[in-house]
C-alpha cells in the first residue's frame, strides 16, 4: 500500500505482522518532500534515517525535531496521538517501524525490566541516537526489500523482529561506546565518505590506496575504522552492496541480467552470476523467475 508516490518522493507502506508496519521514505529530488501519515496514540515509532536528513512536526508546526544520517528517533505518546508530519530534505532516505505498545511490550514482556522507558511512569517519550554498524547494515537490506511472495514477506518479518533485538542490545551498544575510534570524529566523517565514495563508484571503484589519499587518512586506520564502523571489510561491504542493488534492479525488471551487471561494474555475465548466486544462492535468472512467480501466486 502507497499513502503518496510520485516521480520524485514517495511513501510505501509494508505489513510485517499484526499491529506491525514499515514506512519507507524515498526522496531523491532536489526540493523538500513532504509525507503525512496518521498514527495513533496506542502505536510506538521507531525512526531510521539512512541518507541525508528529515524533520519531524508536530502541533501544526509549532515544535519541530530533526533527524540526520545514520540516526534513529524513538517516540511515543500514550495520551495523544502522534501523527506523522515529516518534511524530508533532498537526497534523503528513511524507514519507520510503526508497532501497538501492545505487540511491543508482548516482545519484552520479561525483560522490560532492560527497557529504560518501559520501567517509567511517563506517558510520552522519545530518544535519539546513532544507528550502530549491524542496524546499518540491516535497515539497508529492508530499504531494498520489496514487497510480493510470502518468502519475501518472512524475510521482512524476520528482519524486523532482529532490528527490534539490536535496537535494545545493551551489549552491543556498551561495545561501541568503548570503541576508541568512534570517539574521534574527524575519522568518522572520513570513513563515512569512504562509504560515500566507493558506492557512487560502485561500478569503478577506487582501490584502498587511492581511497586512502582521497579521504586523506592511513591505509591502516581506513581498514580498521571501515570495520568498526560498518562491521565488514571495505570491499566486502561494497560486494554486499552492490548484490543488493544488483537484486534491486532485477526485481524492478527494466534491465537485463547483462545490464545489470555492467550497470554495478561487472565486465562479463558470467563474473556477475556467479557473485549474485555467491551471495543469495541463485542465480540472477531463477532469481528473477521466482519474483515472477511470486508476484502470480500472490494475485
Amino acid at each position: 500500500m502507497d499513502d503518496k508516490n510520485n516521480a520524485q518522493g514517495s511513501i510505501e507502506k509494508t505489513v510485517i505482522d499484526k499491529e506491525v508496519y514499515l514506512l519507507k521514505f524515498t526522496n531523491n529530488s532536489s526540493e523538500n518532500q513532504q509525507f503525512n501519515h496518521e498514527i495513533d496514540k496506542s502505536f510506538i515509532q521507531f525512526h531510521f534515517c539512512l541518507k541525508g536528513s528529515a524533520v519531524f512536526q508536530f502541533n501544526g508546526g509549532s515544535y519541530q525535531l530533526s533527524t540526520t544520517e545514520e540516526n534513529s528517533t524513538l517516540l511515543y505518546n500514550t495520551q495523544q496521538d502522534l501523527p506523522l508530519d515529516l518534511i524530508v530534505h533532498p537526497s534523503s532516505w528513511l524507514i519507520s517501524l510503526v508497532m501497538s505498545l501492545k505487540r511491543f511490550h508482548s516482545l519484552f514482556s520479561s525483560e522490560a525490566n532492560q527497557i529504560h522507558f518501559l520501567r517509567t511512569d511517563n506517558k510520552k517519550y522519545y530518544n535519539q541516537e546513532p544507528i550502530s554498524p549491524a542496524i546499518a547494515v540491516l535497515l539497508s537490506q529492508l530499504y531494498y526489500y520489496k514487497n510480493g511472495g510470502s518468502i519475501n514477506d518472512l524475510y521482512a518479518k524476520a528482519k524486523v523482529y532482529e532490528l527490534m533485538a539490536l535496537y535494545f542490545s545493551k551489549n552491543e551498544d556498551s561495545q561501541l561506546a568503548q570503541c576508541p575510534f568512534l570517539a574521534d570524529e574527524e575519522n568518522v566523517k572520513k570513513i563515512r565518505l569512504a562509504k560515500a565514495i566507493i558506492i557512487e563508484r560502485m561500478a569503478e571503484p577506487p582501490s584502498l590506496e587511492e581511497l586512502s589519499s582521497e579521504i586523506d587518512l592511513s591505509l591502516k586506520k581506513l581498514k580498521e575504522g571501515f570495520k568498526q564502523i560498518y562491521g565488514d571489510t571495505v570491499f566486502g561491504f561494497l560486494f554486499d552492496y552492490k548484490m543488493e542493488f544488483a537484486r534491486k534492479l532485477l526485481g524492478e525488471g527494466e534491465l537485463n541480467v547483462n545490464e545489470v551487471g555492467l550497470r554495478i561494474g561487472y565486465s562479463t555475465a558470467s563474473h556477475f552470476i556467479a557473485a549474485f548466486k555467491k551471495k543469495f544462492g541463485t542465480t540472477p535468472k531463477k532469481y528473477v523467475l521466482s519474483q515472477h512467480s511470486n508476484k502470480h501466486f500472490a494475485q
